[in-house]
């Protein structure tokens, strides 16, 4: 998962700061989301899919299909 949510990042040329902004947290706890140093609450999930466009399911591993059924 802490994979996936980084590459995300990194993919759409995001630093770890502009991240953190959306989920209104700080840099250092979204540095943490990505190593797995911290457990991500449920609602920063739903953000961070809704943010990516990407299911909820597939930042935890449980599909590799990106897309969201809408």
């Amino acid at each position: 998962m802490y994979r996936r949510i980084r590459d995300l990042r990194e993919d759409s040329d995001l630093n770890q700061t502009e991240v953190a902004n959306v989920l209104n947290c700080s840099q250092r706890t979204y540095s943490y989301y990505e190593s797995g140093g911290h457990d991500i609450p449920t609602e920063t999930l739903i953000k961070l899919a809704d943010f990516y466009g990407v299911s909820v399911d597939y930042l935890l591993g449980r599909t590799n299909v990106k897309e969201m059924n809408r």
